[in-house]
């Protein structure tokens, strides 16, 4: 007889780990105790060394599906004389902590809840320790009830039996409840509750009607996604022309009809995360046109929580459609809504009712959205179902570092011991409300993981929004304050993603960033390292003319690069492109002649919108990324129908060192060439060769650059590299060229992502 005690670290809290072990335990022939211990789960085993030897394994190698084990320690300990097996009360004790994301409906509880003899027969809030609300409800370490906003909620006697129960599936449950003691849906202001408050959602959803439906991170607004009139009254209420809605379909079947699906994807569909993926539109959907207008792919996701499933699926008579509209609810540039009083003053205009519950919820978590790149997620916005999990960091200090994220598409990562923790999205800084909801969620993460900030790293902007809480952060808890540049915090991104802790040639291509210099940067060759970096080239830079206007408005920078290479034919290739009259270009010409609202730039997002300003795709966007986007679409329109390649160069010169690629030089080709042959079949032809050709010239930048400093490692970041089709030209040509790559993969490469790096930087 032999006593061991046994410390699991990882993601075993939430995810039914405790029920497992003492169930396996038993199986085992063993007696002791098993607890949380608020960063990791303690277990006391005795029993013969053989059969301990077993049951660690088992556990090392077979834990629940969504566990995930980080470590485990085993020691020998004096004898206790169990004669059972059984989960003991909790304890708090200190240390790194894993809590675990939300997990999507399981399939037992799906079928459970269509299943007239089951007591939970349409219970919209029905879960079991492999299923359910997790981050969301959880107000601190270790997971138990009485830390959650089920608290609200006691148990009947019913559930508390099952609850307490090694043999059912609910054994030590958290949010377990039922229909006689779990939170109720309601509308709000309605005066309807429960199954009338769902049939009335449902058949205003058959009318035409849009609906605001409280989930498990907040609310979406959602209609009939084959209702033309209803989405496009939707756009006109969200002021959102354009940007593609997110669709939640009922089930399999319903994808495999709307949807092409590559090998691996279903896969992604239907497990527990259940993001949001990008997937190909069929020719015959059925989907109205204004869900994703004039793009070859729709973001999809299946029900993860079981008021969806019953929005779907209801015994009232109504036929429903089996395609909804689900997008984030929140008004423009403000993070979603997690309550009823935010819900009412920020999107009920938006909506033709409210279906609430009165479960609360206490971090707000959007939906995880991701591309498909080399049969894999390729990350776009990761959320719900994946944040907290860290990311681990090799040889990181032990200070404990806030970085606070990019003004854009905020999420915050709070490094601690070599783990690096990123939050759900929290959205645009530059809405003050946002600011708001990030340091409440900075608040609300640094308690769960029970640490005050040593020292917080910002961006080096000097009128972010972000930069600004930060002060007020640093000053409030007396710790110094870091800034690093942008694109640095990107490459460290993607270098703590891939476990890579060397020298490596950043390639950082975005928007905007605040360069050293003070001019904006934005397509960078960084040779960089945890400690630092230098910058070793560029693309060419122009002029940026027309400030915040400049970003939305591509034609601006296609005027400015046609003015700077082609001085004496711009004017007249912007009429005849129709970029611009004559009029607009000596306007623009003069601005930047005099400095006026205009900086040198080296901007690769403003170079995408440019030429897809000059090959008539989109002049102006009316979202962040959509000109680049459309002139993706064009080229893989182009691939698609077989089209031959023509030939454009990327030229990469030097001066004292500093590479430089001539980038404009590449856009002025294109247009010349687009004006020689105005027609679809070469517009296509040319945002393929554009992609082409600046991969090119990447590759070729990155094999001068390993010749100078003897690097054979390449890191791609930033939100251009959010494109698909430039990451695979960009990644094959370094291959060949004998490359190791690093890339982003479950971490976004937009800025999304530049917390992770922002708090691994030393």
């Amino acid at each position: 007889m032999q006593t061991r005690n046994i410390k699991v670290f990882g993601i075993v809290q939430g995810v039914g780990f405790r029920p497992f072990t003492a169930n396996t335990a038993r199986a085992c022939g063993i007696c002791g105790t098993v607890a949380n211990k608020g960063s990791y789960v303690e277990i006391i085993a005795e029993g013969a060394p053989e059969a301990l030897d077993r049951f660690a394994e088992i556990l090392r190698t077979a834990p629940p599906e969504r566990a995930v084990i980080m470590d485990m320690e085993q020691s020998e300990c004096a004898h206790a004389g169990f004669s059972e097996f059984s989960i003991i009360e909790s304890e708090k004790e200190r240390g790194d902590i894993f809590a675990s994301p939300d997990i999507a409906t399981c399939d037992k509880c799906r079928a459970e809840l269509f299943d007239p003899s089951n007591r939970r027969y349409l219970h919209p809030f029905i879960n079991c320790t492999q299923c359910g609300p997790r981050l969301t409800i959880l107000d601190t370490m270790p997971y138990d009830r009485e830390r959650t906003s089920m608290r609200a909620f006691p148990m009947c006697d019913t559930c508390a039996a099952e609850y307490h129960d090694p043999a059912t599936r609910r054994y030590d449950a958290q949010p377990v409840c039922c229909n006689d003691c779990g939170p109720e849906v309601y509308l709000i202001g309605g005066g309807l509750r429960g199954a009338d408050a769902i049939t009335a959602a449902r058949r205003a959803i058959t009318e035409g009607k849009i609906i605001a439906v409280k989930g498990i991170g907040g609310f979406h607004l959602c209609c009939d996604a084959k209702n033309s009139d209803a989405v496009r009254r939707l756009r006109e209420r969200k002021q959102r022309p354009m940007k593609p809605f997110a669709v939640m379909l009922r089930d399999m079947d319903t994808v495999r009809r709307e949807c092409v699906l590559q090998p691996g994807q279903e896969a992604w569909l239907t497990g527990w995360q259940k993001p949001i993926l990008l997937l190909e539109k069929r020719g015959d959907t059925t989907l109205c046109d204004e869900i994703a207008p004039d793009n070859l792919t729709v973001g999809v996701m299946l029900p993860y929580a079981p008021l969806q499933m019953l929005l779907f699926d209801y015994p009232d008579g109504i036929c429903m459609t089996d395609c909804l509209v689900m997008t984030s609810g929140n008004a423009r540039g403000a993070p979603i809504c997690k309550d009823d009083a935010a819900a009412q003053k920020e999107i009920a205009g938006f909506c033709d009712l409210m279906l609430s519950h009165d479960r609360e919820i206490l971090l707000r978590a959007d939906d995880s959205v991701c591309d498909w790149l080399d049969g894999a997620p390729y990350m776009i916005r990761r959320s719900r179902g994946f944040a907290p999990l860290p990311v681990m960091q090799k040889g990181a200090g032990e200070d404990v570092v806030l970085g606070i994220g990019g003004e854009l598409k905020n999420s915050f990562c709070i490094a601690k011991n070599g783990l690096l923790y990123a939050s759900p999205y929290v959205g645009d800084t530059a809405d003050l409300r946002t600011v708001q909801a990030l340091r409440e969620s900075i608040t609300r993460m640094c308690g769960l993981l029970e640490v005050t900030p040593q020292r917080i790293v910002c961006d080096r902007h000097p009128m972010y929004n972000t930069a600004a809480l930060a002060e007020e952060l640093a000053a409030e808890w007396g710790v110094p304050l870091t800034r690093i540049q942008h694109h640095y915090a990107h490459i460290l991104s993607c270098m703590a993603e891939n476990g890579e802790t060397g020298r490596v040639i950043g390639v950082s291509f975005d928007g905007t960033g605040y360069g050293d210099d003070g001019s904006i940067w934005g397509g960078e060759f960084l040779i960089s390292d945890p400690a630092g970096y230098v910058r070793a080239g560029s693309i060419m830079p122009f002029m940026q003319t027309g400030g915040d206007a400049s970003s939305r408005e591509g034609w601006r920078i296609a005027a400015a690069l046609l003015r700077e290479t082609l001085p004496d034919d711009a004017a007249a290739l912007c009429e005849m492109l129709g970029i611009c009259d004559a009029q607009n270009y000596r306007v623009q010409a003069a601005m930047a002649k005099n400095g006026i609202n205009s900086i040198r730039s080296t901007s690769a997002g403003r170079l995408f919108d440019a030429v897809s300003a000059l090959l008539g795709i989109r002049r102006a966007s009316t979202f962040e990324g959509e000109a680049a986007t459309a002139l993706m679409y064009a080229a893989e329109r182009h691939l698609r129908a077989g089209g031959g390649g023509i030939p454009l160069t990327c030229t990469v010169t030097e001066q004292e060192g500093f590479l430089t690629m001539e980038t404009a030089r590449l856009a002025a080709e294109i247009a010349v060439r687009y004006a020689a042959a105005p027609d679809a079949d070469t517009r296509r032809a040319l945002a393929y060769a554009f992609h082409a050709a600046l991969a090119d010239g990447i590759a070729a930048a990155c094999v001068r650059l390993r010749e100078i400093h003897g690097i054979g490692t390449a890191a791609l970041s930033g939100g251009v590299f959010q494109n698909r089709l430039l990451v695979q030209h960009t990644e094959a040509r370094l291959h060949a060229a004998g490359f190791r790559v690093l890339r982003h993969h479950l971490i976004p490469p937009n800025d999304g992502g530049i917390c992770i790096g922002q708090a691994s930087a030393r």
